[in-house]
């Protein structure tokens, strides 16, 4: 799917990959599938796994354009489409903040957009694969994302 975005739409996508040694380290000290054991392991795992990786991406960025939409959340629900991100220094824009999932969709279609074959298959909301599984009609969207535990649904990359 990578490389058939970078071919369709004549980009290079950088990829960034955790530090093998904070991934090392947490598996050694708390096991391999320690983030299903309690939530502060889980976003101990997100951290590692996804937020420092992003912190690297975004490092001289002025930017930061992401896929938040309100009806995903509750916690993303007052989310302006323009906001200041502090702790990274650079504007974060939310684009499709106010967008509900069928208008994605009809989005999609229209603009011939590549969808991501997962979301075909239930996966509305794509994480880690051990911590995402399919959802059912009617469920919320991010209900298929750490199903197994009580929280709000986040990682660590948006929280304020």
């Amino acid at each position: 799917m990578l490389s058939q975005n970078n071919a369709r739409y004549k980009i290079k996508t950088e990829i960034y990959f955790p530090d093998p040694s904070d991934v090392e380290k947490f598996v050694n000290e708390k096991g391999i599938n320690a983030f299903y054991h309690s939530v502060e392991n889980r976003k101990e795992c997100c951290f590692i796994r996804k937020v420092k990786p992003l912190n690297r991406a975004l490092e001289n960025a002025e930017i930061w354009i992401t896929g938040l939409r309100a009806e995903q959340s509750e916690n993303r629900e007052n989310m302006p489409v323009i906001e200041w991100d502090e702790e990274r220094r650079l504007y974060k824009y939310n684009p499709l903040i106010n967008w509900n999932y069928q208008q994605v969709l009809v989005y999609l279609q229209q603009n011939n957009v590549q969808e991501l074959p997962l979301h075909k298959k239930g996966y509305i909301s794509v994480g880690c694969q051990p911590c995402t599984r399919p959802i059912v009609e009617g469920e919320n969207p991010r209900a298929g994302r750490w199903w197994w535990e009580n929280s709000q649904k986040e990682c660590g990359l948006h929280t304020h």
